[in-house]
């Protein structure tokens, strides 16, 4: 029974574009908050990821060296050959003097219109093409919190913090 769900779960795509690339969104903000309402564009960086490719051999992904050809959003977007590009080449953003892995990475910005988000996801998608055809290359998730306005999924104690705190529900957000 397992043996036959896993290819209806990862669908074509996933063997188009197997998970390699190491990223992380919005990098200045470790709860990854996308409000759908008042977000123009989110920064994703790409970082440089080692990985055994599917010949056997060991593969270094560093996206620096790589074409700018990523798509960003929800995984059905992606796998409908859709999702936001991004806005222009990217940042190169070298690490900072006590990052563990010493690389730079690449941070690229989309416009949030074209991510294929209605809210409520909790994963973000990140494909690299390795070619014009945009069939075949790499892909990366990071886990988001995706809402419309105040995030439904706050909770009551979060709340009663908030309000002890004498913060009001829109003084934050």
């Amino acid at each position: 029974m397992t043996a036959a769900a896993v290819p209806s779960l990862s669908g074509v795509a996933a063997a188009h574009f197997p998970v390699e690339i190491t990223v992380d969104v919005q990098p200045e903000n470790a709860e990854n908050f996308i409000d759908l309402s008042e977000h123009d564009t989110i920064t994703v960086a790409v970082k440089q990821s080692e990985f055994v490719n599917s010949d056997g051999d060991s593969e270094t992904f560093d996206p620096t060296e790589r074409a700018v050809r990523y798509r960003f959003g929800s995984r059905l977007a992606l796998e409908d050959g859709e999702g936001a590009r991004p806005v222009e080449d990217g940042e190169i953003r070298e690490p900072d003097d006590d990052a563990a892995d010493g690389q730079a990475s690449l941070v690229l910005t989309f416009p949030v219109d074209e991510m294929g988000f209605d809210g409520g996801e909790e994963t973000a998608w990140l494909y690299w093409e390795r070619d014009e055809s945009g069939n075949h290359g790499y892909a990366g998730f990071d886990s988001v919190r995706v809402y419309r306005g105040q995030p439904a999924s706050r909770s009551l104690i979060e709340q009663l913090q908030r309000l002890l705190g004498g913060e009001t529900a829109s003084s934050s957000d």
